[in-house]
């Protein structure tokens, strides 16, 4: 198992990193055939006065699937046992999720257009919007094709309240999210240019209307 340690606005001294190692190979020792890669990402805030919050991040890299935990608290070391116990828990949900995949039924995902099927309150009037002065952090992540169900399954993994995928059946890129009343929503791209189930272009679409001969 490769174990990769990194740190923001810390040092990863040796006692950091023995403590690292001790904890999250207990908590992935009973998992060593899924866990291929663990990285862990340690940070404390620029000024302790203001926020005295301590991050551990964990991401694990199972067999194609992504494991993540994150937890926060006064004291980096506490945080550790935190998170080392939540992506144990995650690793048993994942493992046990595998074993009782087949004849499960799945989860009802209400899926809508991004830009016609939700009501979205006016929340700027008429500033224009903004951005960051800055983007705080950006990440990379292979992103291949998986169906709905699929994708749920990986929400359900990696401690986000929604999780970006490519839709199998469409080849585009899908959102899916956990509502606030209850369930799962399906955010799918729809506008000019597409028809928003499979891709095609309404430019396509509306040259074989026109040529059906050449259909």
């Amino acid at each position: 198992m490769k174990l990769v340690i990194q740190g923001k606005n810390i040092e990863i001294t040796d006692a950091i990193r023995e403590y690292v190692h001790q904890k999250i190979e207990k908590a992935v020792n009973h998992f060593q055939n899924l866990t291929m890669e663990v990285d862990v990402h340690l940070s404390v805030a620029r000024n302790p006065r203001i926020n005295p919050k301590q991050s551990a991040e964990v991401t694990i890299y199972a067999n194609g699937t992504i494991i993540r935990a994150e937890e926060s608290s006064e004291n980096l070391y506490a945080s550790i046992d935190l998170v080392a116990d939540k992506i144990a828990r995650q690793l048993r949900k994942y493992k046990e999720k595998r074993n009782n995949h087949k004849g499960q039924p799945s989860a009802r995902v209400e899926t809508g257009t991004a830009d016609a099927s939700f009501s979205v309150p006016d929340l700027i009037g008429d500033r224009a919007p903004e951005l960051p002065p800055e983007v705080i952090r950006t990440k990379y992540f292979a992103m291949p094709p998986m169906t709905v169900e699929e994708a749920l399954e990986q929400l359900e993994l990696v401690d986000h309240d929604f999780y970006m995928f490519r839709n199998a059946e469409t080849g585009e890129i899908n959102v899916i999210y956990e509502r606030n009343h209850g369930g799962y929503g399906l955010l799918q791209p729809h506008g000019e240019g597409t028809n928003g189930r499979n891709g095609k272009t309404a430019h396509a679409t509306e040259e074989k209307k026109a040529n059906p001969s050449q259909v």
